[in-house]
Order: C-alpha cells, then sequence, then structure tokens
C-alpha cells in the first residue's frame, strides 16, 4: 500500500483480475502518484484491470483525466477496464462528464 497525506493505493492481483483501490483524495497535487501507480498495470493486457473508488472522498479535474487516460489505453489495448463502487458524489461527477457508461463493466 502506497500513502500521502492524500491519495492511499493499493494493488490487490488474483484470478486473472488486477484491482486498484483508491482513496482519499485524488487531485492536483496527487496526480503523479496515481499515474505511477497505473503506468505499468494499463500495458497488462492479459488482465481485467479494475479501479475500486470505494474510499475515493474526493476527485477533481486532473484525477478524471487519469481514469479517462486508463480507459482509452485499455480501449487501444482490447484489454478490460472497469470502475466500480464508485460513491455518490463521485458517480454525479462521472455522470455530469458523461464518462459513467464508459467506466462500468459491459455485461457481456
Amino acid at each position: 500500500m502506497k500513502q500521502t497525506d492524500k491519495l492511499i493505493l493499493r494493488t490487490e492481483n488474483k484470478e486473472g483480475k488486477c484491482t486498484v483501490f483508491v482513496g482519499g483524495e485524488l487531485d492536483l497535487e496527487s496526480a503523479a502518484q496515481m499515474r505511477a501507480a497505473m503506468s505499468p498495470l494499463v500495458e497488462l493486457c492479459d488482465r481485467e484491470l479494475t479501479i475500486n473508488l470505494r474510499d475515493l472522498r474526493y476527485v477533481d479535474s486532473t484525477g478524471i483525466g487519469i481514469i479517462v487516460s486508463v480507459l482509452k489505453a485499455r480501449h487501444a489495448n482490447n484489454a478490460p477496464f472497469a470502475v466500480e463502487a464508485i460513491p455518490p458524489n463521485i458517480r454525479k461527477l462521472f455522470d455530469m462528464t458523461g464518462i459513467t457508461p464508459f467506466l462500468l463493466k459491459q455485461q457481456a
């Protein structure tokens, strides 16, 4: 687990799935830490990548941009990606920006 005063990240790998648990605040100040954590995971195309936002209290446009960049990179590599456990206040921002449908796991 990596932690600063603002952002808490924990990665869990099991059964062909990599889940990144994000807590605290994802904003301009913590963006470099989030990018560094996500960069090597984006290329792991042999497994599903999921970001769990259950403990995220705040996200700004920089944080949303990081999530969208991961989405785009995974899509370009035809690799599965989803965001789960989105808190209501964060979900409202995602809905307002129109990205919610692209982040949720697609049902087969």
